[in-house]
């Protein structure tokens, strides 16, 4: 471990001598603000995401954890709003600063979200999370971001990611009409209308008819070869049962994916159903890895608590990773009077494609009653939680014993 430390802080060092000192030296350009800072780190660090997504290192559920952490990060800095500078040389070496700091912080949350830590560290105690949000933290987090666009409504970053974080809590509704705000300042980035066409077609019941197909012909005018927009596109012309069209855009998309992907699989599998073939149950079967993709138990009340739930309160059953973000990796609805219940969730629960019980090795299961049906916590719920088990654990056992302050 004390080899790999050191060379990791190495390469840090390394990388900070090429950036840092230029930007001290910039005592005679024009200040900069923080946020103009990371949105820049953010920028490059998406590339590199990108980047190793187009050459195979990097799986697409990887891809989609690390962008969100990143995005996790950016959100709390941006919603603290901009800081300008004093002076030209006081910005550059907040600049030089904020790298000197971002950089090894950011590479130790990457490496924490794709990499394998416990190959250098000892295992954690149980139930120890401190890289990870809670979902009331990361709501609050966005809803500081949505307040800050409505005075900075050309911050067509902030838009963006304000579009993605209302999709993976579900709110399609607000996700695509954040969307539609980026896509009116950048009209021509295909990648943005594939996920605005994406969000609105969740928002009206998963159906790409109509507005959101017309999106997708504009993203595919722009960039004929973006994977999403040819992905979403298949789809839509499979639902209207166009299954030449749809293996057309499927295998284009095809072509720009990693051979051994997941989602390389997935398409295959929808190109393998258009052409009516017989082994489609065979290529669509999910990789043995991804078999074991659910988690099942039973779901208890404490009879010291018997009293306080009603037969018609909500009660929340979820997953959420042990290590990693709060946010629900699965989600079922049971009432009050269902308890005790016995449970499975599994991939088909998930709030976003990006968050799935198969994306982590290890959760906590949850079950909350809920007097007001809210999905968020609060005041007088009562609720459970198990310890970290591993995805495919059956009989989990959760009691309901503590009412939330």
């Amino acid at each position: 471990m004390t080899l790999f430390v050191a060379l990791g802080v190495a390469l840090i060092a390394g990388a900070l001598a090429f950036i840092v000192p230029p930007l001290m030296r910039r005592a005679a350009r024009p200040r900069e603000t923080r946020d103009t800072v990371n949105a820049a780190i953010y920028r490059d660090q998406l590339r590199e995401l990108e980047s190793d997504l187009r050459a195979g290192t990097l799986a697409p559920d990887q891809h989609e954890k690390a962008r969100l952490e990143i995005e996790a990060r950016l959100i709390a800095d941006l919603a603290k709003g901009d800081t300008p500078a004093e002076s030209p040389p006081r910005g550059a070496r907040g600049a030089a600063l904020a790298l000197a700091f971002a950089i090894p912080i950011c590479a130790l949350a990457v490496y924490l979200t794709v990499g394998n830590p416990r190959a250098v560290l000892p295992p954690a105690a149980d139930g120890a999370n401190p890289h990870g949000m809670s979902v009331a933290q990361f709501e609050a987090l966005v809803a500081r971001l949505a307040a800050r666009l409505k005075n900075n409504p050309e911050d067509t970053e902030g838009w963006m990611m304000l579009g993605r974080s209302y999709a993976v809590m579900g709110r399609f509704a607000d996700s695509s009409a954040a969307y539609a705000a980026a896509v009116a300042r950048v009209p021509r980035d295909a990648q943005l209308l594939a996920d605005y066409a994406d969000s609105l077609a969740m928002a009206q019941g998963r159906s790409l008819r109509g507005e959101p197909e017309k999106i997708l012909e504009r993203a595919l005018a722009v960039d004929p070869n973006n994977v999403k927009a040819l992905v979403l596109a298949g789809t839509a012309a499979f639902d209207r049962n166009d299954r030449a069209a749809a293996i057309r855009h499927w295998e284009r998309a095809l072509a720009g994916l990693p051979s051994e992907s997941d989602m390389a699989r997935r398409v295959q599998a929808s190109i393998e159903e258009a052409r009516g073939s017989r082994q489609v149950a065979q290529v669509a079967k999910p990789a043995p890895a991804a078999r074991g993709a659910r988690v099942s138990g039973t779901v208890r009340l404490d009879p010291k608590l018997a009293g306080k739930v009603a037969p018609d309160d909500t009660v929340f059953i979820f997953a959420r990773a042990a290590e990693g973000p709060r946010i629900p990796l699965a989600v079922l609805r049971k009432q009050g009077r269902d308890l005790p219940v016995q449970f499975t969730l599994d991939d088909s629960m998930a709030m976003a494609p990006q968050m799935r019980l198969s994306a982590f090795p290890r959760v906590v299961i949850g079950a909350r009653v809920s007097k007001s049906a809210n999905a968020s916590a609060q005041p007088g719920d009562l609720q459970g939680l198990s310890a970290p088990v591993g995805v495919g654990a059956e009989r989990v056992d959760v009691t309901i014993d503590t009412e939330l302050q």
